[in-house]
């Protein structure tokens, strides 16, 4: 059974998701409308950034988090500066770890699903004299709303089996820092499997009722 430091692993996890989930959702929309309708030059290097976490192994992007957020480092000189202390081995330091390593789970969707859209329905707006902010809010964004459905579950889930760069830059803090993830590997390093059983199971179910959720959506939409 679950003990309460596990229990406080799984809401931690919940909390990081849901936080780092919205904040991708704010943040992610305009890049993912700005990539999906600029022919500008800059929209390959800046999908390449936004695309890197794919690629990149995650201790090698949690190192140079640790880096930038460290004592030394232009982001821990800014934030000691203004008075927040570091971000490493915090929960707010998690946060900003997660919203750039699941970054490409949330832009990439809404990137599709804007670019479904077409021009056609966006230049009848503007033939009806609609801003493109009005245009955006009354015509992109509902005809969106699947990509946001899908954005939103592949964010939350990436976020809940983080290990690597959680490792790096939140350590191993037992209601402070400790996710799922860690928990897990706690017990398998105790030797302790029947508790990693319990979470790991959880994980595994978690995992398939995302991608039943995902596949079922798409299985009902198709003609």
């Amino acid at each position: 059974m679950l003990n309460p430091s596990d229990l406080a692993a799984v809401w931690l996890t919940i909390k990081l998701a849901g936080l780092t989930t919205l904040l991708l959702l704010l943040v992610g929309t305009p890049v993912a409308w700005w990539l999906s309708r600029t022919r500008h030059w800059l929209k390959g290097p800046v999908s390449a950034v936004v695309t890197l976490p794919l690629v990149l192994p995650p201790a090698v992007l949690g190192f140079y988090l640790l880096v930038l957020m460290g004592p030394e480092g232009p982001v821990g000189r800014l934030t000691q500066s203004l008075g927040l202390g570091l971000l490493p081995f915090t929960f707010p330091g998690l946060v900003v770890a997660s919203v750039i390593y699941s970054m490409p789970f949330v832009v990439q969707p809404l990137q599709q699903a804007f670019e479904a859209i077409g021009e056609r329905p966006l230049e009848a707006a503007a033939t009806l004299r609609a801003s493109p902010l009005d245009a955006f809010f009354s015509i992109a964004l509902p005809l969106a709303l699947p990509g946001f459905f899908t954005a939103a579950v592949l964010g939350f889930a990436h976020t809940v089996g983080e290990f690597g760069v959680v490792l790096m830059i939140g350590g191993n803090i037992p209601g402070k820092t400790q996710v799922l993830s860690m928990a897990i590997y706690n017990h398998v390093e105790a030797l302790e499997y029947a508790q990693a059983h319990w979470l790991a199971g959880g994980m595994l179910a978690f995992s398939f009722l995302v991608l039943l959720a995902l596949y079922g959506r798409q299985w009902r939409r198709s003609p």
